[in-house]
């Protein structure tokens, strides 16, 4: 008998869908901080964080890449690892928030009105990765 503690909850077909949309978005954002879109990414990197911006983005980079194909291929775990995806879209809001407050433009986000209406897309971005997932709720 499994312990329902440790028990990956049963999923749907949207729930999957939607995990594996994650799953690509993540590669593809991954694949974009160290390739194409480094630049607009530096640009999210707040002033106070005290590394290499450059550093940061190829890192967070590496993350998405490996959330993304966590999300993908590991289905046993893809609780555990939409819990990760959800803090990692917490942790990387203040990158979004330094952005707006320092009326960075990148991305197309050239006005403090994109800029603002970005912020409430992290929320989503948490919720779409614990949805997907299957996180059961407490």
């Amino acid at each position: 008998m499994s312990d329902l503690r440790t028990a990956t909850p049963p999923t749907t077909r949207p729930r999957t869908v939607a995990r594996l949309l994650l799953a690509s978005a993540l590669v593809f954002a991954g694949l974009s901080h160290l390739f194409w879109a480094r630049r607009d990414f530096q640009a999210q990197v707040p002033d106070w964080v005290p590394m290499d911006k450059d550093g940061v983005v190829v890192a967070s980079g590496g993350v998405e890449i490996m959330l993304g194909a966590g999300l993908a291929v590991l289905t046993r775990d893809r609780v555990r690892v939409g819990r990760i995806a959800a803090l990692f879209f917490a942790a990387v809001f203040p990158g979004n928030v330094a952005q707006y407050r320092g009326r960075r433009s990148a991305f197309g986000l050239d006005t403090d009105r994109k800029r603002l209406v970005r912020l409430f897309f992290q929320p989503v971005l948490i919720a779409w990765a614990l949805w997907s997932t299957g996180t059961p709720r407490r």
